[in-house]
């Protein structure tokens, strides 16, 4: 018989304002301990099985066949959500990465993989530190005092991800506002949002903030189709996979992770690398005295931070995991902030070491799927890390950070600081 989670738990896991909190993790710690591997029944949501330990994450993660993407929903919907995805279904305009299974996914990952790899991000890294440099003119702008988010975090990975798609510079503003509505919608603070929405209102808010970028997309598409370029968008608007042109709503879902995801994550990682240096004694002198130190700083900062807290997956077939009985079209939810506080794997996981070896976090998610920007992410706020740490004397908090409210993706909404620049 199927072991169901405490309904008060339950509840909390749906809950975006929990995700801004440390409650999330003692709720994590709860279920990893009693009920590891088991099903949330909430009200206005289909049931879903929460998987909280890192090895069952592992497992559903590694098999794509027996636990595919795109049989259902890839993020936790409410059924009222769900019922307008099915009634927009045939017309979907976006179509990503990560909503593919096998063996059109591996397809689509193919035609810009390599834009990713080592080897040629590195030829980016001249222009990603020019970029990272702007980064610490805006934190001496600042005079010793402000938030690092909104002054740093925010726009040093939008900027880079920006140049590498082609956006000029001044749709900037339009892209990290239309990132912010995406990944927060039901933050109370996102300009969109309201504090008390129903789920049919929600669903219409995202939905028209996907239309927007949609829009907006289509009209870098079809430049890049007459006039192409060397960056992405133009690799983008000139895909095919099987020798036929790629989709629209595949090009928009391509767009769509890398413009959103491609620097909105990095930016809740590079902020708790500031939160980091502010809190834990003497690690800012540590690392500005080894900076060969800054990959596993780094490595630890991904692991705190787990910006993507969830993704969904369904059971192809009636299977077991862990000693339960998993049923065909089953929902599963894979808690990657809760595995990457896995006492079964970190030792001490609530605490913040830069000396773990290995770090075996999966904040990138595992198997196929694992994030298509991973080393781009890791350059980048090493980039910055190595032309900041340098020049920054002292560091600490001037107020208490705040989190974003999303149970999909969040990170520091703002990070007060008080700090001193070497002379």
């Amino acid at each position: 018989m199927s072991t169901k989670i405490p309904s008060e738990y339950a509840a909390k896991l749906v809950d975006p304002a929990v995700y801004a909190t440390d409650e999330l993790y003692e709720i994590y710690a709860t279920l990893r301990a009693n009920t590891p591997l088991a099903i949330a029944e909430v009200e206005g949501f289909d049931p879903f099985w929460v998987v909280s330990k890192h090895c069952d994450v592992m497992t559903i993660s590694r098999d794509n066949k027996l636990f595919p993407y795109g049989d259902r929903a890839t993020t936790l919907l409410s059924k009222a959500s769900l019922k307008m995805s099915m009634q927009t279904e045939e017309n979907r305009t976006v179509v990503s990465l990560v909503q593919m299974d096998q063996p059109e996914h591996m397809k689509y990952r193919l035609l810009t993989q390599s834009w990713f790899m080592p080897v040629n991000i590195k030829k980016r890294e001249a222009q990603i530190r020019e970029i990272a440099l702007k980064g610490v003119a805006r934190l001496h702008a600042m005079n010793g005092n402000g938030d690092f988010v909104t002054n740093v975090a925010l726009k040093f990975p939008l900027e880079v991800i920006m140049n590498i798609l082609g956006v000029p510079e001044e749709d900037f503003p339009f892209m990290l506002r239309i990132t912010q509505e995406i990944f927060g919608p039901l933050d109370p603070d996102t300009k969109k949002a309201m504090a008390k929405m129903s789920p049919d209102e929600i669903t219409k808010i995202q939905r028209a903030t996907t239309n927007e970028l949609v829009a907006y997309f289509n009209k870098i598409t079809a430049d890049r189709k007459n006039n192409p370029t060397d960056d992405l968008a133009t690799v983008i608007a000139n895909a095919k996979v099987d020798g036929e042109p790629i989709s629209e709503a595949a090009i928009n879902g391509y767009y769509m992770v890398i413009a959103t995801a491609g620097h909105d994550t990095t930016s809740s990682t590079t902020s708790v690398a500031m939160w980091a240096l502010a809190t834990q004694a003497g690690l800012l002198q540590r690392l500005k005295s080894d900076l060969s130190l800054i990959p596993a700083f780094i490595d630890e900062c991904i692991r705190w931070a787990t910006p993507v807290k969830h993704f969904m997956r369904s059971a192809a077939e009636d299977t077991e995991v862990s000693g339960q009985k998993i049923k065909k079209g089953d929902w599963l939810m894979l808690c990657y902030a809760s595995a990457n506080r896995d006492e079964d794997i970190f030792e001490n996981p609530t605490e913040f070491n830069i000396d773990r070896s290995p770090n075996k976090h999966i904040a990138f998610g595992f198997g196929a799927h694992l994030c298509l920007g991973q080393h781009l992410a890791k350059m980048e706020i090493r980039v910055l890390l190595e032309e900041i740490l340098p020049r920054l004397k002292s560091v600490k908090l001037a107020g208490e950070p705040r989190m974003v409210e999303s149970f999909f993706a969040n990170g520091l909404k703002n990070l007060p600081i008080e700090f001193e620049m070497e002379a």
